[in-house]
């Protein structure tokens, strides 16, 4: 179905239908979408999913979505839920996490998930050891600073003085690009 002028169409209709209304959704999710929606008219008429077409409409698809889009942001921003908590910019250990890609990317030959998985990770740890500073099963594995986070984010800024390039988008696609291999869109 996806490899039809159809279902080709009718995604860039309901994606040009959406930029009209404001909402922005990745293409991926307009395209399983759709295709779920005609799949399901196809079974619930009898009909072949080329004569469903006739009941698609990318106006109401996109009503149908910007509804769906708005109404969980309502729904999210009232319970905190729906956006992942940040530290700040100068957070020593965001910036050990961000300054180990360009690394990890020229150990790994350029593997992208082995990159992912490295700083997805890290940011766990990271997480872990600023959230649960009181972890009896983690006594003695902390290094020096132990369980003292305020303790660790000075050592870890001692051992790597100047933290704040990492934070600037230019300085990491730079050496992003000094390993040898570089993010492009196809």
């Amino acid at each position: 179905m996806r490899n039809t002028k159809a279902f080709k169409e009718a995604v860039a209709q309901t994606l040009a239908e959406l930029a009209h209304r404001g909402v922005t959704l990745a293409p991926a999710t307009v395209a399983d979408t759709i295709e779920k929606n005609i799949s399901t008219v196809s079974e619930r008429l009898g009909i072949q999913v080329r004569s469903a077409w006739r009941y698609f409409d990318a106006p109401a698809m996109a009503d149908s979505l910007a509804k769906s889009a708005q109404s969980y942001e309502e729904s999210s921003s009232k319970k905190g839920v729906g956006e992942a908590p940040m530290p700040p910019l100068d957070n020593p250990e965001l910036a050990l996490v961000l300054a180990g890609v360009p690394d990890s990317l020229a150990q790994t030959g350029g593997d992208l998930y082995a990159v992912i998985i490295n700083v997805a990770v890290n940011a766990w740890m990271a997480g872990h050891i600023h959230g649960e500073d009181g972890c009896t099963g983690c006594d003695g594995s902390r290094g020096p600073a132990g369980h003292d986070w305020e303790a660790r984010m000075r050592t870890i800024t001692e051992m790597q003085p100047n933290i704040t390039k990492w934070f600037d988008r230019d300085v990491w696609t730079a050496a992003v690009n000094d390993s040898g291999f570089t993010v492009t869109r196809r």
